[in-house]
């Protein structure tokens, strides 16, 4: 599964970014060998809670080749997963760096970063099939939590939901799996810069939905 993320060269206008990167780099990375390629989602084959964001970030997971790892939403996202005990460590900087997921799975809808953090739709739909190879095999995850508003949207497709509420922090739906059983979504404000910086995500508030994700999956 995850080679065949990595391989993946459907969508022409993500290769095309994703390598630009991987070439030109970050000045600040600039002595790192980049990932350039699918990132796949990773943690816990036993998980109960999956953890679904939109992409890889340019030089995040991108250049580290594991999803939230080496940027700062990593940096929330993990912190919060450790004082949840789904996590062993606060900190992400490297596939190499020990860090081990309990009950938890993290993972994209789309599966290459994104011009501008905007895939299109065609783009998310043939990257469908990655992520629906993944949901095969999580066959314990009974909650799903959304990080962002596009997270969101495709998770409550993907899981059926009948009644979608409105995208909103600590928003909860329920859907069904493709095996008939159901499953509990719970949203997220995206632990990204614009939202951290500006206060409109808090460590209590991603905190609370690690909680509440817990208590659902129980």
């Amino acid at each position: 599964m995850a080679s065949d993320v990595a391989e993946c060269r459907d969508c022409p206008r993500l290769v095309e970014w994703r390598e630009a990167i991987a070439r030109d780099k970050r000045a600040s990375f600039r002595n790192d060998e980049y990932w350039g390629r699918g990132v796949s989602g990773f943690g816990d084959p036993a998980a109960r809670i999956l953890v679904l964001g939109l992409a890889p970030a340019a030089h995040g997971a991108n250049r580290t080749g594991r999803m939230f790892t080496g940027d700062r939403s990593g940096d929330w996202l993990y912190r919060a997963m450790h004082k949840a005990g789904l996590a062993n460590q606060a900190e992400s900087t490297s596939k190499s760096d020990g860090l081990v997921l309990n009950s938890a799975w993290v993972t994209s809808v789309v599966k290459c970063a994104p011009p501008d953090n905007k895939p299109t739709i065609d783009e998310r739909k043939n990257c469908h099939r990655h992520l629906e190879a993944e949901l095969q095999l999580l066959v314990e995850v009974s909650v799903v939590v959304c990080l962002g508003a596009f997270a969101f949207e495709n998770a409550c497709r993907e899981f059926a939901v009948a009644k979608k509420p409105k995208f909103g922090h600590g928003v909860e739906a329920t859907g069904v799996t493709p095996s008939g059983r159901k499953i509990s979504l719970i949203c997220s404000f995206h632990p990204s810069q614009q939202n951290t910086f500006t206060g409109k995500l808090t460590e209590p508030m991603i905190d609370a939905v690690f909680a509440r994700a817990i208590e659902l999956s129980r």
